[in-house]
């Protein structure tokens, strides 16, 4: 079966680089699918799970907080914000940060620039991901 290299990169460390048959990622417009020989795009992910398929399994799972992905047709590179494997979530913690995102969110007012307020929604809705995930795990 044809493959293409996927590398997840977090500002911490590179957390994946090998072959791979698929990727589905959480592309901001919804899952995107990855496969080799995929059309050149950019996509900015929102917070969820990175699920990696190989051998016509999936065998990885990586929650991201955000970030961007580069696909050519050989390769796909996520650049994310912050990357966690699902297995090491805590449930605890991400309820934690669903609980401070809806803090902030709450602050943000009608007179905030849309970009500030753009972003306290995206922290809330990746929070909310990561409570999702860490109930699957």
């Amino acid at each position: 079966m044809a493959t293409f290299q996927l590398e997840l990169v977090s500002p911490e460390k590179l957390l994946l680089s090998r072959a791979v048959d698929m990727a589905v990622l959480p592309a901001a417009e919804g899952e995107m699918g990855v496969l080799p020989g995929h059309a050149p795009t950019i996509v900015t992910l929102g917070g969820g799970v990175i699920h990696v398929t190989e051998g016509g399994q999936v065998t990885e799972r990586l929650f991201v907080a955000g970030g961007f992905a580069e696909v050519t047709p050989e390769r796909c590179t996520v650049l994310a914000v912050e990357a966690t494997p699902v297995a090491q979530l805590s449930r605890a913690q991400a309820e934690a940060r669903v609980r401070e995102a809806e803090e902030g969110y709450a602050a943000v007012t009608t007179t905030d620039t849309p970009e500030r307020r753009e972003a306290a929604l995206n922290r809330l809705l990746s929070a909310r991901a990561m409570v999702q995930a860490a109930e699957a795990a």
